[in-house]
């Protein structure tokens, strides 16, 4: 069950809910946002219903919520959520365009291609600082030099940043240099990240897992929306199959699933879903024309000499035509570009 507050409810409004839930045994999580604070609650629904809940001050009404993860379900909100990262909007309402380095590995590489990203019209940049990798030979980040060179990045083209958070005790060291906190799809299931992240007052990314089904991906949106943070989107980045032809498989309908069954921004990452640039304008076409509410690409200046997934990234050049393509595309469909 989820109880969502009156918009000029106060503080002790709130309080008082949550109190007489615990009075009962229930626990109560509280959701913030823009327009509406809600309350999700966890126990016994029909102790909950004997409250009379909705009769208290500040309660706008209750819903009845049949899915096991209750604050980010579609029933909760009819209307899609838009995240803002920074200056952009993520949503139903818009098609926006993530690009930039899969890793920063130099000042060079990194402003490069943020300024492709920037001039093809992107909307947000992407960029890893911290990279989690199969192999620990791989390389594996900056670390905070990347957060600072992706600072000198967002200062330089005037757009918001995402990068990926892989340790909880790193949450706060990225929260402070980046607009959004990217959880990858190694961590989709890291609780204490989950958790971590959910306590920070900065958007998140969610990347599902390469072997998660879409009840797990939103019930680790969930986890990270009990602690209070609804600024969530999601991102289809592929799984892995039996198929070898691509590096995963980009699982289009789970997308489209993702978005009918939670109000929250579903984008794709055609880029790690498919792993060969030839296939990242056709399958960002197709994310688009599915009704995708973005996408996530790679961009290098010079992908063969890339220390993080060379293979997948586009060129400033490709990107441009493919971001030419994204608009033509959503001006036939009646969609707007981020």
């Amino acid at each position: 069950m989820v109880v969502v507050m009156r918009t000029d409810a106060t503080e002790a409004d709130v309080e008082r809910v949550c109190e007489k839930v615990r009075e009962v045994g229930g626990e109560a999580f509280v959701s913030r946002g823009t327009v509406h604070t809600i309350i999700g609650l966890v126990g016994d629904s029909a102790l909950f219903r004997a409250l009379d809940l909705d009769n208290l001050p500040g309660v706008d009404h209750l819903i009845q919520v049949g899915k096991p993860y209750k604050m980010v379900a579609r029933s909760l909100h009819p209307e899609p959520t838009v995240v803002r990262v920074g200056s952009a909007e993520v949503g139903r309402s818009t098609f926006t365009i993530i690009a930039g380095p899969c890793a920063v590995e130099s000042e060079a590489q990194a402003h490069e291609a943020c300024r492709a990203a920037k001039e093809a019209g992107a909307a947000i940049l992407r960029g890893g600082a911290f990279k989690p990798r199969t192999s620990p030979y791989s390389f594996q980040g900056l670390g905070k030099r990347g957060l600072e060179i992706l600072a000198e990045c967002r200062a330089e083209t005037g757009l918001p940043v995402v990068t990926e958070v892989v340790d909880p005790r790193d949450v706060d060291l990225v929260a402070e240099w980046a607009d959004a906190l990217q959880i990858g799809t190694r961590n989709m299931q890291n609780f204490e990240l989950l958790k971590a992240v959910g306590a920070a007052a900065k958007p998140v990314m969610l990347k599902r897992g390469f072997a998660a089904t879409i009840e797990e991906w939103l019930m680790a949106a969930e986890y990270i929306a009990q602690r209070g943070n609804s600024e969530i989107i999601l991102c289809e980045r592929g799984i892995r199959t039996f198929e070898t032809a691509t590096r995963n498989t980009l699982d289009l309908a789970g997308m489209a699933v993702a978005q009918r069954e939670s109000h929250l921004p579903v984008i794709v990452d055609p880029s790690h879903a498919t792993g060969q640039r030839d296939l990242v304008a056709p399958m960002a076409r197709a994310a688009l024309a599915a009704g995708a509410d973005g996408v996530m690409v790679d961009v290098h200046p010079n992908p063969d000499e890339a220390l993080c997934d060379g293979p997948q990234a586009l060129r400033p050049a490709d990107l441009q035509a493919l971001a030419e393509d994204l608009r033509a595309l959503a001006a036939v469909l009646g969609r707007s570009m981020g």
